[in-house]
C-alpha cells in the first residue's frame, strides 16, 4: 500500500542547534536546571537534515544569533505559502529578537515578509493543509492574528482551540499527512474543536496520549515519508498500516526545550 503514497520534494529552513539551551521556562517542558547535552543535540539535528536530504529534500539554514536559545525551532519563525511570508511575534519576550534574523534571512532570499500586528507564532500555530489554515489558539497564538492571516493569505483560517498547556502550539498536537489528511491528539483540544476536526477529517489518524507525550504529532510529512519519533511506536505503527512510510529521527534532546522535529522545520512553500 506504501507504493501508493506519492512524496514530494519539499524546501525546509531549518537553523543549527548552536547556541541550544534551556536558559527560562516558558512551556511545562521546560527546567532550566536540566543541563542539555549540546554534543548530543548537534548529532541529532544532524541526522534529522541528513534524513531531509537522504529522501531528496532541499534544506536552508539560517544562521544562529548568540543568546537565543530557541532560535533552533524554526517553524516558530513564520508561516509561508505560495511564497507569501508571514512572520511572527512571539508572546515571550525571550523570544521576540528571533524574528528579525529570521526576517532578515527571506528578505535576502528575496521574500517580502509580513509583520503580524497580534501574537502569533508561526507555523507553531499556523497548519497548512493545502485548502486553509488550521489555526491554533489558547497558549500562544491569539485569535486576532488568526484574522490577519485570513486577511494576508485570502484562504479560509479554522480556528481550533488547545486546551492542555503540554500541547501549546498547534503543531505539538496535530500534523499533516498529505492533501487529504491529518494526524491528531483529540484530547489536546476543546470539545468543539475536536467535532470540527471530525467533521474536516473523518479518516483522521489518532495519536494516543503516548504518542503525543513522545512528541509524535511534531512531525513532518512529504506525503508520504513521515520523519517521526521513534518513541512514538503506535503511532509509528498505525500510519505503517496506512501507507506511510515512518522515519525514525531522535529529536529527545529538543524535547527538553519542548520541541521536536516539526518545531526544528520550517517550509517554505
Amino acid at each position: 500500500m506504501s507504493d501508493s503514497r506519492v512524496p514530494r520534494r519539499r524546501r525546509y529552513l531549518v537553523c543549527e542547534p548552536r547556541h541550544f539551551a534551556v536558559q527560562y521556562a516558558i512551556n511545562p517542558w521546560m527546567h532550566p536546571d536540566s543541563p542539555v547535552d549540546v554534543d548530543l543535540a548537534q548529532n541529532q539535528w544532524q541526522a534529522l537534515i541528513s534524513a531531509y536530504r537522504a529522501h531528496g529534500h532541499t534544506v536552508d539554514v539560517v544562521e544562529a544569533a548568540p543568546g537565543l536559545p530557541d532560535m533552533v525551532f524554526a517553524a516558530n519563525s513564520a508561516v509561508v505559502v505560495d511564497g507569501r511570508v508571514f512572520g511572527s511575534l512571539f508572546h515571550a519576550p525571550e523570544r521576540r529578537p528571533e524574528s528579525t534574523h529570521y526576517d532578515t534571512w527571506f528578505k535576502t532570499a528575496g521574500y517580502a515578509v509580513y509583520r503580524p500586528e497580534a501574537v502569533c507564532e508561526g507555523e507553531g500555530d499556523l497548519v497548512w493543509t493545502g485548502r486553509y489554515v488550521l489555526a491554533g489558539t489558547g497558549f500562544r497564538t491569539t485569535r486576532e492574528a488568526h484574522r490577519e492571516v485570513q486577511e494576508f493569505f485570502g484562504h479560509p483560517v479554522i480556528s481550533l482551540t488547545l486546551v492542555d498547556p503540554r500541547f501549546y502550539h498547534l503543531d505539538t498536537a496535530l500534523f499533516v499527512l498529505d492533501d487529504d489528511n491529518i494526524a491528531y491528539y483529540p484530547e489536546a483540544f476543546s470539545p468543539g474543536s475536536r467535532e470540527v476536526l471530525a467533521r474536516l477529517y473523518p479518516h483522521a489518524v489518532h495519536a494516543t496520549r503516548e504518542d503525543a507525550m513522545a512528541f509524535g504529532l511534531n512531525s513532518v510529512s512529504d506525503g508520504r515519508n513521515v520523519f517521526i519519533a521513534p518513541q512514538a511506536e503506535a503511532l509509528a505503527s498505525t500510519l505503517a498500516d496506512r501507507g506511510y512510510v515512518p522515519v525514525p529521527v531522535d529529536l529527545s534532546e529538543f524535547r527538553k526545550a519542548g520541541g521536536g522535529i516539526k518545531c526544528c522545520t520550517q517550509e517554505i512553500r
